[in-house]
């Protein structure tokens, strides 16, 4: 259950920042002069936040690479808080605060727990495990065999 609550969880993560994303991919204008408006970066990088935003919230999504993505999404996701949300005493501004606040704290929470199931890393754990399991098996029926003939050929005394 757990797991299946964590893929949710990143799922959503990840779709916060590609829905977020494809608004400003959609309008560059608007905001970049949003962008102008209320921070000291160049509108110009409007853009290419929109593809961070896209490509990050996928790959997160999808649980390939989630400690590098939820990283990158951590620093950027502080970094719209306080170039973009730093009047707290506004009501609105505060509530946006807040609001990427707790995408932190899930984005720590997937940095912290990583990858889970569903991921190649465990894919690839589990399938060393069911080769070892099958080697064990195999040297196991291979014992048993040789005590078996050796059991058999071994003479026998007349009763």
């Amino acid at each position: 259950m757990a797991t299946i609550a964590a893929l949710i969880g990143r799922i959503l993560l990840g779709a916060l920042f590609v829905f977020a994303g494809l608004g400003k991919v959609m309008d560059p204008a608007g905001t970049a002069a949003y962008m102008e408006a209320e921070s000291p970066f160049p509108g110009s990088l409007a853009l290419a936040v929109g593809v961070f935003e896209i490509g990050a919230g996928l790959v997160l999504a999808s649980g390939f690479m989630t400690r590098i993505a939820s990283v990158a999404l951590i620093v950027f996701t502080a970094l719209a808080t306080l170039f973009f949300h730093e009047r707290v005493t506004d009501q609105a501004q505060a509530a946006m605060a807040l609001k990427n606040l707790a995408v932190i704290g899930g984005l720590l929470m997937v940095f912290a727990y990583g990858q889970v199931r569903g991921q190649v890393g465990v894919w690839r754990e589990r399938d060393r495990a069911h080769d070892a399991e099958i080697k064990a098996a195999r040297a196991e029926g291979k014992a048993e065999a040789t005590a078996t003939v050796a059991h058999d050929d071994s003479p026998t005394r007349p009763a």
